[in-house]
């Protein structure tokens, strides 16, 4: 039987009851990415996997997360997204208790690009059903808050639960974590959480499924191997070819009435410079916060579990900004709330270049981090609620891809300066062996007599500190640009505590009602 039921304004117990029940998932997949970097070595070793293969079974998930994120953002608009994220879960249990039994590597890649997959369908749907759960404008920002902060609590405890699991069980035990938390979303799910799908959306195309994949995984591939291992002409050849095919997916969506990217949502100014601030920061302050981790131990000789501990006030922090920001947004206007604390970031970034030791670029870090509570909450809230309802799920996967593009690019762009302003920075006398990066001087430190050796390793941190510098400058003054333009361009938005129970921007269509399906 199928009934309209209308939303209330303002949630109630069932609506946040339903978030404890989307938070968690979200808890447990982002706690599963962080324990993958512990488990990898313990994996290849029981399996016998090759380097390649080691790096697909890291990468394959995130390469399919991107690849299919606006295709099932797209796909919940049509069927259902609690349908979506229902059968996402399903699979993601199922698939997860295979993962953990892999007889090969193979087998193993599988599962997780499947794994990925289910993912993509997981993410979009989760974000998208919080809009449609909490139609007052300030309790959805508190909600957003909640849910981007479950990501940086599985960034914190991932390595620690990893390492707990990983000491006391086999490797596969770090696939069952997601599985109790699958099991609670398909009991509870139907009950607590709305249905929501546009009855007007016509069917997916599957040219454009086809060609949005052609498009994300080649570009996304290229840059990781950019920065891995600098420019050729076939990691240059894989960007060309995705951005290549990325020309004929928007020239496709132009021409359909149904098209699975609907690009007229570029039209609403609030939502694509929201949303290019977000991809733009991410670029730069995940880019960052790769190199940090690197100072640590190369720099400050911090061993890998030390140097993860270090980062810990700086998640901390992200934690209080995400909530912290939904009480300030009350009273203060996004323009206001958005420009300061993404120009705190800037300020952050910028004291890393004065600091000279590892204290000091955590101190500096935790500050970067705070600043980022406002545009990663607010700015997701206004992303998804500046679109008209039937396209939140677009809306939504819009954001995320965003987020793995944006990481992807920094790494590839910040690393292609870090290791320019390092080179540039070496001793002309220095063997060309210690010229690639500081873990390559450390080698070649280490076949030299005692005393060319340390000059070596002393004049190669210098010359990494100074490219981490160079790079934190670059970033400082291009995020700063980014705070003026969010202050500029969002300044008519009210506060949330000023708007109308379940108001949308006033340059979004009406939204839908949703629509329950028993």
């Amino acid at each position: 039987m199928r009934h309209e039921t209308h939303a209330p304004a303002t949630a109630g117990r069932r609506e946040w009851l339903g978030l404890a029940v989307l938070a968690l998932p979200t808890l447990l997949v982002s706690l599963d990415t962080f324990v993958m970097l512990l488990a990898v070595p313990h994996m290849a070793s029981a399996l016998g996997a090759s380097a390649g293969e080691q790096l697909w079974i890291m990468d394959g998930y995130g390469f399919m997360v991107a690849g299919f994120m606006i295709t099932m953002g797209t796909l919940g608009d049509r069927i259902g997204r609690r349908r979506l994220l229902l059968a996402g879960a399903t699979a993601f249990g199922v698939i997860s208790l295979f993962a953990a039994y892999a007889p090969n590597a193979e087998l193993l890649i599988l599962a997780r690009a499947l794994l990925g997959v289910a993912g993509a369908a997981i993410a979009p749907s989760t974000l998208s059903l919080i809009t449609t759960m909490f139609r007052d404008q300030a309790q959805r920002t508190t909600a957003i808050g909640l849910w981007a902060g479950c990501f940086t609590v599985g960034a914190v405890v991932g390595p620690v639960v990893g390492g707990v699991l990983l000491e006391h069980f086999w490797w596969g035990s770090v696939f069952l974590l997601g599985v109790p938390a699958m099991v609670l979303l398909l009991a509870t799910g139907r009950r607590l959480l709305p249905e929501y799908r546009d009855p007007d959306a016509g069917r997916i195309d599957v040219p454009s499924v086809l060609l949005s994949l052609g498009a994300i995984l080649p570009v996304i591939h290229g840059l990781k191997q950019l920065a891995a291992h600098g420019p050729d002409t076939t990691r240059l050849g894989f960007v060309a070819a995705g951005l290549a095919v990325g020309v004929v997916f928007v020239r496709r969506q132009r021409r359909l009435a149904s098209p699975l990217l609907d690009l007229r949502l570029f039209g609403n100014r609030t939502f694509a410079v929201t949303l290019g601030s977000m991809l733009a920061f991410t670029m730069l302050c995940g880019g960052i916060m790769v190199f940090v981790a690197q100072y640590f131990q190369l720099v400050g000789g911090l061993s890998p579990l030390h140097a993860g501990l270090a980062l810990v006030p700086g998640m901390v922090a992200s934690i209080i900004g995400f909530q912290v920001t939904p009480v300030l947004a009350r009273r203060v206007r996004p323009a206001v709330l958005l420009g300061v604390g993404v120009a705190g970031t800037a300020a952050g970034i910028l004291a890393m270049t004065q600091a000279d030791s590892a204290a000091g670029v955590a101190v500096a870090f935790a500050v970067s981090s705070i600043g980022s509570g406002p545009l990663v909450t607010l700015g997701t809230g206004i992303v998804v609620g500046s679109v008209p309802e039937q396209r939140a799920g677009s809306a939504a996967a819009l954001s995320q891809t965003a987020n793995e593009f944006g990481y992807a690019l920094g790494i590839a762009v910040l690393g292609s300066i870090v290791t320019a302003a390092y080179r540039a920075g070496l001793p002309d006398d220095a063997p060309a062996a210690a010229g690639d990066n500081l873990s390559a001087a450390t080698r070649t430190a280490a076949t030299l007599g005692p005393d060319a050796g340390a000059a070596l390793l002393s004049a190669a941190r210098d010359a990494f500190t100074t490219a981490v510098h160079t790079a934190a400058g670059i970033t400082a003054f291009v995020v700063a640009g980014i705070a003026v333009l969010l202050a500029v361009t969002l300044r008519a938005l009210p506060a949330t505590g000023a708007a109308v129970d379940g108001e949308r921007s006033n340059e979004a269509e009406q939204p839908g009602e949703p629509v329950s399906v028993d």
